[in-house]
């Protein structure tokens, strides 16, 4: 399905009367107008058809995660959960192309029309070439790709032009070089998620946890720098809508933010936890009741650092770390013979890396598993606190209408 055959970003009656009641613009996108939310992508499987497909419904920008996941599908479960190791991985993919595939199409099919339809792929899995070329030619609207520098985005959309591209970047450097390098392929990105590592969930967009709370990421600092910079180029300081992430959890947040010069804000944690979330209840809970004293940064398997809940699993795995640190050997495959990371601390032997299976780990969060189990959330407190609502309320609060606490 091309681009020109989607008919996706029209808000719906309800939802455009309240964001003009709000004072907010709305988000443009390859020319078509939404809601200024955007839902983060969660993996593995915690942004899926369902969630994407009920924020779309809204008439904002629902995004799937796209790796593994043939874990919402049972029978792609049974052709490739036990296979020999020789076979698992390209058969492993294979089934995620599938999987992909339907989970977008299933997401348009909620959204009946509103909103849009974007795919989160990391550019640290070893597929994101494929990922990305599914899910254009699965009428995806937008692409957002971050966990390293998506340089070679356009490239790899070139046959989809209505595809809104979206790098996910934390500083003005990372703003400058993908722009400049876009920019000789005759391209610009459609937007540019704003990712704060201090406040984020999942990994991060520092390359050392010293990093986290520098000051170049706040987004008072990197959303005029990023306008000026567009304003040395000779374009509008507004040419690219900037998309803050991370800590957002008001309607008061979403209009500073506005103010500043943004053109929306992303939520992940907050949409994770709503009834339409894909994720296990326990998933839910154990996010929503997590306190800021429960919540740890350490270096993830895939060399970034990253932001959990101390379950424990993760207690028991930052204590061990040190130690199997020193014992950290490159392997003859992945232990789950899957290979989802270009770059792995455990299947490569890099100590400095976590040596743990991210795909097992996460599989066993979004399953609901609490004892063994990594649950990504972000550093902040969640609109609803503790409690588990629809997303429809929580666009509704994001846009003033509703208060946090209703």
């Amino acid at each position: 399905m091309s681009g020109a055959g989607r008919e996706t970003g029209a808000v719906p009656s309800a939802m455009g009367a309240l964001l003009s009641a709000s004072g907010l613009a709305p988000l443009r996108l390859r020319g078509r107008e939404v809601l200024p939310i955007v839902q983060g992508g969660m993996g593995v499987g915690v942004s899926a058809h369902r969630l994407a497909g009920a924020v779309a419904a809204q008439g904002a920008v629902g995004t799937i995660a796209s790796v593994d996941l043939r874990r919402h599908h049972p029978d792609l479960m049974a052709e490739t959960g036990h296979l020999p190791a020789a076979e698992a991985g390209p058969l492993i993919d294979a089934a995620n192309l599938v999987a992909l595939d339907r989970e977008i199409r299933a997401a348009r099919a909620l959204a009946g029309g509103h909103g849009l339809i974007a795919v989160n792929v990391m550019r640290a899995v070893t597929a994101y070439p494929a990922y990305v070329r599914q899910a254009c030619e699965s009428g995806a609207d937008a692409i957002v790709m971050g966990a390293g520098l998506p340089l070679d985005l356009p490239d790899l959309a070139a046959d989809h032009p209505d595809v809104a591209l979206i790098p996910i970047l934390s500083d003005l450097r990372g703003i400058q070089l993908v722009v400049r390098k876009w920019q000789r392929r005759g391209r610009l990105p459609d937007a540019i998620v704003i990712e704060h590592p201090r406040h984020a969930g999942g990994h991060l967009g520092a390359t050392r946890l010293e990093e986290i709370d520098d000051a170049r990421f706040d987004f008072e600092t990197v959303v005029p720098q990023a306008r000026a910079f567009f304003t040395s180029l000779g374009l509008a300081p507004d040419a690219i809508p900037l998309i803050p992430a991370g800590g957002i959890d008001s309607h008061a947040r979403v209009r500073q933010l506005l103010g500043l010069g943004a053109a929306a804000v992303q939520l992940g944690t907050a949409f994770a936890v709503t009834e339409e979330g894909d994720a296990h209840p326990a998933f839910k809970a154990v996010l929503a009741g997590a306190g800021s004293e429960q919540i740890v940064e350490f270096m993830s398997v895939a060399g970034l650092p990253a932001r959990a809940v101390a379950t424990p699993w993760l207690l028991k795995h930052l204590a061990a770390q040190p130690r199997k640190a020193e014992l950290a050997r490159a392997k003859a495959r992945c232990v789950m013979a899957f290979d989802c990371l270009i770059q792995c601390g455990l299947r490569d032997g890099i100590g400095r890396f976590g040596q743990f299976c991210i795909d097992r780990q996460l599989a066993a969060a979004v399953n609901g598993d609490v004892r063994t189990g990594l649950f990504f959330r972000g550093a902040g407190r969640l609109p609803f606190g503790d409690r588990i609502r629809p997303v429809g309320e929580l666009v509704r609060v994001l846009l003033g209408e509703l208060p946090a606490s209703a």
